[in-house]
């Protein structure tokens, strides 16, 4: 048995929105879409952030990838 700090707090389950939600779309033409999977840096953020399963992140990675060559999306801001 594992020794836990008492002062740990349990975490709620996290469920995947693409996968909740069987209509939404992985789409990079819809950039508006990934603004919740970026940083304001324009890093993409990793799935313990956002709550995204593996596969629907590999997913949201290529778009997010495909938007920034075709200039719909920034590579980085203006900072």
């Amino acid at each position: 048995m594992a020794y836990q700090s008492k002062f740990r707090r349990r975490q709620r389950p996290r469920f995947c929105a693409f996968c909740v939600n069987k209509e939404a779309k992985i789409d990079y033409k819809q950039p508006d879409a990934f603004r919740r999977y970026i940083t304001n840096k324009g890093k993409i953020r990793p799935r313990r952030q956002t709550g995204v399963c593996a596969k629907h992140q590999r997913r949201v990675a290529i778009a997010i990838k495909r938007a920034r060559h075709l200039a719909l999306l920034t590579f980085s801001s203006a900072d």
